[in-house]
C-alpha cells in the first residue's frame, strides 16, 4: 500500500479548516474564510505563506508569469480555497494545474460553502 503524501501535515491543515467551518458555518465569502484560517494557522502553529507568488514553469523553464496561491503550508502544500455550493471539475483542474505548473506534489482543494466542509487531495 502506498504512503499518503504529507499525511500528518494534511491532517493538521484539514483539521484547522474544519475548526474554521465549525465556528463560521457556510455562507461567507472566500476572503472571510481565508482570514479566519490564517488566524487558526497562527494559533496552532501551522507554517504558511498567504497569497505568496509561485513561480510557474513550462517544460522545466521558469516563466515570467506567476500565480498567487491562497496558502502554501509547510513549503510543500498548496491550498486552494473556495466558498461555493458545490465544486466542479474546473475547480479540481485548476488546483491540479497549479501544482503541476509550480512543481508542487500536493494541493488541497477546500470548499467552505457547503453545510459540512468539503475537501479534496489533489496529487501531482
Amino acid at each position: 500500500m502506498a504512503d499518503i503524501l504529507y499525511k500528518e501535515e494534511s491532517f493538521r491543515i484539514i483539521g484547522a479548516c474544519m475548526e474554521v467551518h465549525k465556528k463560521l458555518g457556510s455562507g461567507f465569502l472566500e476572503s472571510v474564510y481565508s482570514e479566519a484560517l490564517e488566524l487558526e494557522f497562527k494559533k496552532i502553529g501551522i507554517p504558511y505563506d498567504k497569497e505568496k507568488k509561485q513561480q510557474v514553469y513550462y517544460e522545466d523553464k521558469p516563466l515570467n508569469k506567476y500565480f498567487r496561491a491562497d496558502f502554501v503550508c509547510y513549503n510543500s502544500i498548496i491550498l486552494e480555497l473556495k466558498a461555493k455550493k458545490f465544486l466542479i471539475d474546473t475547480d479540481r483542474q485548476q488546483t491540479l494545474n497549479n501544482i503541476k505548473a509550480t512543481k508542487f506534489r500536493l494541493g488541497l482543494l477546500i470548499n467552505f460553502g457547503t453545510l459540512s466542509l468539503n475537501y479534496q487531495r489533489i496529487v501531482n
